[in-house]
């Protein structure tokens, strides 16, 4: 009995080894053909080792024609529904394969991917999800490549502008000065010196915002006080503020210790405070505060601007937008809020605004030091 179940194992081994052999030869020959295909050579192997196995036990174990001939029909329909039902898988897949090659070709071609309506596999459906997601980071990175464009434009364009006023009132004074037409040539000298230096100030904004930009930014930072550097800040506005009749206070600042580059710091909280005494009527108040709140340190400035319109409002700190009412000081190009958002961000911060009523304002979340 054991020898028996040992020829007839070793016997189905060979025809079934046999089988597998030209299987395997076929698939290499067909690797670049259609899936379909190669499904079908594997159903046939299949069958085709059952049958060989079969064959050479009948023919070991001397079965009749009569059993031998029924084995050979049993194993007949098997590979004819085998096939049967190996063709109907392989048009299935062809057709799902042959539907996301042409999403993807839309993909490419239009940038836009819309997936087919089914997957025949779940290997097929992992990768049209893939597929739907990385459409999705495409159409955001497209966004944010056509919204930086259009700020690098817009930002061009007030370049510009802003440069071409200035650099013609140069021209103008000193060809009078050339030409001997001043009465008094220290009032234009002193004018020459205000332009100059608005447009020093420009060009140094620029040349900031171009590192931050490009990611080489170098913060030198060090333990402070949040309370110093408000104050610092404050300080340094008051002249601005009085000129303009505007009301600077520094309520409610707590003295919380950060870690931040004092310098880059405190440009960023005098491009607010300049912001906002400019935006604030005669009369009004600008108020500066400094809290802890979850692990951080949030300094505001609220002004009396009268508010932004909540359509404008998540553009306040793009690249040269100013909006129809601008929120630089004149001559500016639309920069100073840029810069600030760029200086917080590179210190592991967050730079926002709301509106409150009458004005609006401008927060600066900050880690605290540890």
């Amino acid at each position: 009995m054991l020898r028996d179940t040992f020829l007839i194992a070793l016997y189905a081994a060979i025809g079934a080894s046999l089988a597998g052999v030209l299987g395997v030869a076929a698939l290499r020959l067909l690797r670049n053909r259609s899936v379909a295909l190669s499904l079908a050579v594997v159903t046939a192997v299949a069958v085709a080792a059952m049958l060989a196995g079969t064959m050479l036990v009948s023919w070991a174990m001397l079965l009749s024609d009569h059993d031998l001939w029924v084995v050979t029909m049993v194993c007949s329909i098997a590979a004819v529904v085998s096939l049967a039902v190996a063709l109907v898988l392989g048009r299935s897949v062809v057709k799902g394969s042959r539907a996301l090659a042409e999403a993807t070709r839309a993909l490419g071609d239009e940038g836009r991917f819309t997936p087919p309506k089914t997957a025949p596999t779940a290997e097929l459906a992992q990768l049209v999800r893939e597929l739907d997601t990385t459409s999705a980071k495409l159409a955001a990175s497209r966004e944010r490549e056509r919204a930086l464009e259009e700020s690098r434009r817009e930002l061009v364009a007030w370049i510009s502008h802003d440069l071409r006023t200035p650099l013609a009132g140069l021209q103008a004074m000193t060809e009078a000065l050339e030409d001997g037409m001043v009465d008094d040539p220290n009032v234009y000298h002193a004018r020459i010196r205000t332009e100059v230096e608005r447009l020093s100030e420009m060009v140094s904004d620029l040349f900031e915002l171009s590192r931050i930009q490009a990611g080489v930014l170098a913060l030198n930072t060090a333990r402070m006080s949040v309370y110093d550097l408000v104050g610092d800040a404050i300080a340094g506005a008051d002249a601005l503020a009085k000129e303009h009749g505007v009301r600077l206070v520094g309520d409610g600042v707590e003295p919380v210790p950060i870690e931040v580059d004092g310098h880059e710091m405190s440009r960023v909280l005098a491009n607010l405070l300049v912001n906002a005494i400019h935006r604030t009527p005669t009369d009004g108040t600008v108020a500066v505060s400094a809290r802890q709140e979850d692990g951080s340190v949030v300094v505001s400035v609220t002004d009396g601007c009268g508010g932004i319109p909540a359509e404008d409002l998540p553009r306040v700190f793009d690249t040269g937008w100013r909006g129809t009412d601008a929120r630089t000081p004149p001559a500016g190009a639309g920069l100073g809020l840029a810069i600030v958002r760029g200086i917080v961000e590179a210190h592991s911060g967050r730079a926002a605004v709301h509106n409150v009523p009458g004005g609006c304002r401008f927060e600066v979340r900050l880690p605290t030091a540890a």
